[in-house]
Formats: C-alpha cells, structure tokens, sequence
C-alpha cells in the first residue's frame, strides 16, 4: 500500500464529468396500483414528504433555479445519503462515481445493471428495459491520479475482486483526501473519477436519456427510443 500511494501525483482536475443514474423518461405516479381512493393518496404523499431528507440549501440562492434542488440530489448528493458498497467503499461511506464521457459510463452502469439481473431468481432472459440519466456535473479538486500506477497494480483494475480498493479508499477517506481517478475497468479507453467529497462537485447539467434493452446476449442503448446508438455484447462482462 505504501509503495502504490508513494508514486502517486495529483491530477489538477477542473472539468465536466459525467454521472449515469437510474431514471424514468417520465414520471409515474408511485402510489396508483395501491388505491384509487383520493383520501387514501393524499396520505400517502403525506408520510412520503415526511420522511424526504431537507432540501438542498444553495450557497447562491438568490439566482439558482428552483429545479436545481432535485437536480442537485439526483446528480450528486445520493451515494453521500445512502452508502454502498462499491470498488472503492465497503459500504460505511460514500462514494461517488463519474466517467470523462457519456460512453464510459454506459459501459460501467451496463455491466453492474446486467450482473444485477443475474442474480435475480426471477430473470428469465426475456428482454428486460432500463431507463437511465446522465448528468455532466462540475469537478473541481486536486484528484490522486492512479492511472499510470494501475499498470504495475493489477488489483486496482480487477474486475469483480474490489477487497485491494477497498482499502486504497479506506485509506483516502480516512486521511480526507477529495477523490481519485483512474481507468475504466469496463472500457479501457475512458477514465473514472472516484469522489469522497461531495463539495468539489457542482452545477449538475441533464446531458441525455437513456434506454438500456437487453435481448438475448446484447444491450441495445438508446438515446432516441427505438433507434440503437450503442451495442454491448454480455459476453465481454465476464
């Protein structure tokens, strides 16, 4: 661990990067198949809005837009409220992850939203749709560069064992560092950022929509519905 973190640099980050997060195209109503009684809605939405965390308090108030408050919490603030395990967590912090293009992060969210359906009983291989967002959020932050390190520390790049990453990420939560970057497991082309701290990131920007289709052993992606933009074949996730 010493060895890898001594020949590290700093990656003077003051960019765009973009973050693929679950969404619907459009917005449903959550509590339709559970009543028709108007009553009984209305209570529903009560105790929803109870238990929503405070809204996000902009530190411009007075020329932010009303929306950015939603935007603020899909794009950024949700890995720091709900913590999981991840490459670089063991799930007793958060962590936020983005990729230097839309495409990388395709090839990420593809590989764990298909894993994901492996392990469900009830996946059949039927074709099986997702609809996905991303957001181009700002990052400011003088990153710990593990991109050159990677090549002579295979463990940062293994693509299921994350035990080696977990500890690097221990290491940069406990010492207080912002975040890292360093290649992409699932498209070795493009570059990941992972953030600790959620204050180097800002003006979350909607970039596209997405559709995820899986059928038989690809992964249509859609921008336009209907119209394929990229492929992926299941087998390369192994």
């Amino acid at each position: 661990m010493n060895s890898l973190f001594a020949q590290l640099t700093l990656a003077d980050v003051h960019q765009d990067v973009a973050r693929n997060i679950v969404s619907l195209r459009e917005s449903q109503d959550l509590f339709d198949d559970l009543t028709e009684d108007p009553a009984e809605c209305l209570l529903a939405q009560r105790v929803e809005d109870e238990v929503k965390p405070p809204p996000y308090r902009s530190r411009t108030p007075l020329i932010d837009r009303p929306f950015e408050d939603a935007e603020w919490f899909n794009a950024i603030a949700w890995p720091f409220k709900n913590w999981q395990a991840s490459r670089f967590s063991d799930g007793t912090y958060g962590v936020w992850y983005g990729s230097e293009s839309v495409e990388t992060t395709v090839y990420e969210s593809a590989y764990h939203w298909y894993k994901g359906l492996l392990s469900d009983a009830g996946y059949e291989r039927h074709v099986v749709i997702a609809e996905r967002k991303v957001y181009m959020v700002a990052c400011g932050a003088a990153l710990l560069d593990f991109r050159k390190a990677s090549h002579k520390h295979a463990d940062l790049l293994h693509p299921s064992d994350y035990a080696f990453c977990q500890s690097v990420g221990a290491r940069i939560h406990r010492e207080g560092h912002p975040g890292l970057l360093t290649p992409s497991v699932r498209r070795p082309a493009g570059e990941n950022a992972a953030i600790f701290n959620p204050d180097v990131l800002s003006n979350p920007r909607l970039n596209c929509q997405l559709t995820y289709r899986l059928d038989g052993d690809q992964i249509m992606v859609e921008k336009q519905p209907g119209v394929a933009w990229l492929t992926l074949a299941v087998a390369s996730f192994s």
